[in-house]
């Protein structure tokens, strides 16, 4: 591909955080959206030109048969995700999934084979890892000054009555009060729905998960995993991974805390605590802290650059170069696998092996 070319986006469905990502595509030099599709013609024309979008189709299939499209984003519900990203790359078309990239690591390894296959990128949109901050934290993890590794604490939590309440437009209502509730959103909130990759294993503890296996290194020997259910669906999650060499990693989720998203990797001779790992609280000063043995704080402070561009810049550069990276689609392979295991032990009480 001509390296000075545009890299052209199709956004395959509208919602919500399509609108972030395509921000995102806008703003990153060298790459454009050029169409969105969704299943209602006149939704996928309305949403094309509030977000500056000059072509819009309505059927998803319309937007894979666009010859003037590189690259897809994939923000559909996680149940369409294999069958969809699969479509896109029997059409040639490199590709963006949101995560949770499947509902299970099967699927997951059917996409990957697909892609393989075209000869397209397969990535999930786990975005954080692709920020200047992750990979100078991930340096220091790694160059010996917190000693040998030991533990990592994950904690990743939103209130979802908090958030209905707000009334988002995707949600029932209650027609006595006008208010949403966690029973009335059922029929809506996919977050909700385990046929369509709902629970906040999925939703909020696939970032837990990822945290660990990108500070650790590969996969754990063995997982235990507790849930508390509403209608068959996680919305409460803890979890604990043994990883070789005397490493662990516990995690704990939800959709009824605060919102939280922080991090502590410990070893044998400092810690190192990240307290907005999943996005900066402030884009203007991520930052980041080191302890010592003897409880002395020191904070960092790396680029402010926006975590979805640094994303879509990285998605670009292999797009334009050709130079496919099979990292990416391994690293998903294997977040989902400790995915399934934790759910089969929530499940069934008993600690899992991952072989």
């Amino acid at each position: 591909m001509n390296q000075s070319r545009n890299v052209r986006w199709g956004v395959l469905g509208t919602a919500r955080i399509a609108a972030k990502v395509t921000r995102a595509i806008h703003a990153v030099d060298g790459a454009e959206v050029v169409a969105v599709a969704s299943r209602s013609g006149e939704r996928a024309a309305s949403w094309a030109k509030d977000h500056g979008v000059p072509y819009s189709y309505g059927t998803y299939q319309a937007l894979l048969d666009d010859d003037q499209l590189d690259a897809i984003y994939v923000p559909l519900p996680p149940s369409m995700h294999a069958e969809w990203a699969m479509r896109c790359a029997e059409a040639g078309k490199h590709v963006l999934c949101e995560k949770p990239l499947a509902i299970n690591a099967v699927e997951a390894e059917s996409m990957a084979t697909a892609c393989r296959k075209s000869n397209v990128q397969l990535m999930d949109a786990t975005m954080w890892v692709h920020h200047p901050r992750a990979a100078e934290m991930l340096r220091s993890i790694g160059d010996g000054r917190l000693g040998a590794l030991r533990r990592m604490t994950v904690g990743f939590g939103m209130n979802m009555e908090t958030y209905i309440q707000q009334n988002p437009p995707h949600m029932a209502q209650d027609n006595q009060t006008g208010n949403s509730t966690l029973d009335n959103c059922l029929a809506n909130e996919l977050r909700m729905k385990r046929d369509m990759g709902g629970g906040c294993l999925l939703d909020l503890g696939w970032y837990c998960i990822r945290a660990a296996l990108w500070a650790f290194g590969g996969l754990p020997r063995q997982v235990y995993g507790a849930a508390r259910y509403h209608n068959d669906v996680d919305i409460n999650f803890s979890g604990l991974m043994w990883f070789e060499n005397d490493r662990m990693s516990s995690f704990d989720c939800g959709f009824d805390l605060t919102w939280r998203k922080w991090f502590e990797v410990v070893g044998t001779g400092g810690s190192l605590v990240c307290d907005d790992f999943v996005n900066p609280w402030d884009s203007d000063r991520p930052r980041y802290w080191i302890h010592d043995q003897k409880g002395s704080a020191t904070e960092f402070t790396t680029e402010p650059l926006i975590q979805e561009q640094c994303m879509i810049d990285h998605f670009c550069q292999i797009v334009r170069t050709g130079e496919l990276n099979d990292v990416w689609p391994k690293i998903s392979i294997a977040n989902q696998r400790v995915c399934d295991a934790l759910d089969q032990s929530a499940r069934t009480g008993k600690v899992v092996r991952i072989d």
